[in-house]
């Protein structure tokens, strides 16, 4: 069971006195040493949204009993870069650093939230593949079964900002026990909605997974920073991701498998019963796992970036101008828009596929779930590839750019080969599509969290969710239209041209890696320690940090 509240803390090693999981980063340092205890000075911390993040007496003192005189970049290596746990960089006696180590905890904490991402990504999916099933079997217009879908689009706009917020304030657990209880609870309502009058069920029972959904999305980046190492994080992040996109590759493959179709519509509520029962079981298993084992935080940061941010006093957190902080940093506004542009190609492409496919090879709904599993896991090889690239090379922008390129031509691609009759041809470039788009999600993640570094992650990934649903809803309604009005080349060509924006606007983006640059001691002028006691008196008493060249390109 999780350890008391109280028990969740950083512990340091003995012989360290606690700093309250941050450093204190100065800048140049004065000549004179510096008496142990301070005068009338002011205590500093590391600012976040211009709030002071410390201001403990025990790192001023530790300020003073430097052995030696370093230059200000070695002065910052050594301040973020310990030896090992608990352990003093050499030169540097008496200055505490907060100790980090990787909980094995964090692979089963990984897991349990991945599978429940994979259920609700599967409910999502499940209606669309089978749409000409569903379209019979409740006899509504297939917009009707297009709402199935877009109705998590839809529920995850407004509702981010209190999930979000919720995420912050109240942290990982309980916000992961909301989505995957709802989503247990959305997965029973479904069950008893197999009736051809209650089509109003199950869009209810549809509505509570997509609510659970907006718990869901927006944590695997703050998992991957919360239990995983500079080293692993992007790989967390996009296993992370990647349970999500596996849920979409089970929705693609089973749902025509379960509910083939066929004339006679009463034929098909034991199928519909079959698949819509096997899923609440598992949701609920899923749950039960949630409460016993999934746990707040490691008993140490795993990195010093996070220990740095760990222990935040909650009074001095402001929700709204984190938001703020957001939307007045350029790069990461650019990044939200191209986010948005390229993974709501992806939701468009995954809610209409059954038409798209069905519009030029008749009866062959099976082929089109296999075309979106297709689709689905070679997205799912491209995420993990990219996780392992990001961890080696650090190349965000690079990486973003040129994934964004090739889907860009894996869209074009698709569009004009789609009517030339051969299933096998679309196969392949549907593995083709899926490989740079899908791999695209979670370096939109982990490049948002690197450049908006010390800003919550599960703020800055709401807010990408938030753009891909709205851009989500908007193509899937125009596409949906240009689909049925003409032929689904033009709704595809209408993609094409959005992600073409979407390059441009990925390009613009500035690098600066700000989560790498303090976890490899490289300071950022961005981020700088701010006095407690007298912010106006800036001269003597704010202590800045050294600024170093940034990563651009």
């Amino acid at each position: 069971m999780a350890r008391p509240e109280d028990e969740e803390g950083i512990e340091v090693a003995p012989g360290h006195p606690p700093a309250n999981g941050y450093l204190l980063v100065p800048g140049v340092a004065p000549s004179r040493e510096m008496s142990p205890e301070p005068q009338n000075g002011p205590k500093a911390g590391l600012a976040l949204n211009g709030v002071p993040r410390d201001s403990t007496a025990a790192t001023s003192g530790a300020l003073g009993s430097r052995q030696t005189q370093l230059a200000p970049e070695e002065e910052t290596q050594v301040r973020l870069l310990p030896t090992g746990p608990g352990e003093e960089t050499p030169g540097t006696e008496g200055i505490p650093v907060p100790r980090t180590a990787l909980s094995a905890r964090r692979f089963v904490v990984l897991l349990i939230f991945s599978l429940s991402s994979l259920v609700n990504a599967f409910q999502w999916i499940q209606y669309s593949i089978i749409s000409n099933v569903f379209e019979g079997f409740y006899g509504v217009s297939l917009l009707h079964i297009d709402w199935l879908s877009m109705v998590y689009m839809l529920a995850y706009v407004p509702l981010i900002f209190p999930a979000t917020w919720l995420l912050d304030t109240r942290g990982l657990r309980l916000t992961a026990l909301l989505g995957s209880g709802l989503n247990c609870l959305g997965a029973w309502i479904k069950c008893g909605s197999v009736q051809q009058h209650l089509f109003w069920v199950t869009m209810l029972g549809q509505s509570l997974c997509a609510v659970a959904q907006v718990f869901i999305l927006g944590l695997p980046s703050r998992i991957a920073s919360v239990w995983f190492g500079p080293k692993e994080v992007s790989t967390a992040c996009a296993t992370g991701v990647l349970g999500n996109q596996l849920g979409t590759a089970v929705g693609f493959l089973v749902p025509p498998v379960l509910v083939p179709s066929t004339r006679n519509s009463t034929d098909l509520a034991p199928n519909i019963s079959t698949m819509f029962y096997g899923t609440a079981a598992i949701a609920t298993l899923l749950f039960i796992l949630t409460i016993i084992a999934f746990k707040e935080k490691p008993h140490y940061p795993p990195s010093q970036a996070q220990a740095a941010l760990q222990d935040s006093p909650p009074k001095e957190y402001s929700y709204k101008k984190s938001i703020r902080n957001l939307f007045k940093n350029m790069p990461f506004v650019l990044l939200l828009i191209a986010y948005g542009i390229m993974t709501g190609a992806f939701y468009s492409v995954s809610t209409l596929l059954n038409q798209m496919v069905l519009a030029y090879y008749k009866e062959e709904e099976l082929n089109a779930g296999r075309i979106g599993l297709t689709l689905v896991v070679a997205g799912m090889v491209g995420s993990i590839l990219c996780g392992l690239w990001l961890d080696y090379t650090k190349t965000y922008k690079q990486t973003t750019l040129i994934v964004y390129i090739l889907s860009f031509f894996g869209m074009v691609i698709f569009t004009f080969t789609l009517d030339l009759g051969y299933t096998a041809f679309v196969f392949v470039t549907g593995g083709v599509l899926g490989f740079f788009m899908t791999g695209y999600l979670p370096l939109g993640f982990e490049f948002a969290v690197e450049i908006t570094y010390p800003e919550s992650e599960g703020t800055s990934s709401g807010l990408l969710n938030a753009a891909a649903q709205i851009f989500g809803i908007l193509f899937t309604l125009a596409q949906g239209k240009l689909t049925s009005d003409y032929y689904p080349k033009a709704g595809n060509i209408f993609l094409c041209v959005w992600i073409f924006v979407g390059i441009v606007l990925t390009a613009l983006i500035k690098s600066d890696l700000r989560r790498h640059n303090i976890n490899v001691g490289i300071t950022n002028g961005n981020i700088k320690a701010v006095p407690v006691d007298s912010p106006t008196d800036q001269e003597s008493k704010t202590v800045m940090m050294s600024k170093q060249s940034e990563s651009k390109i």
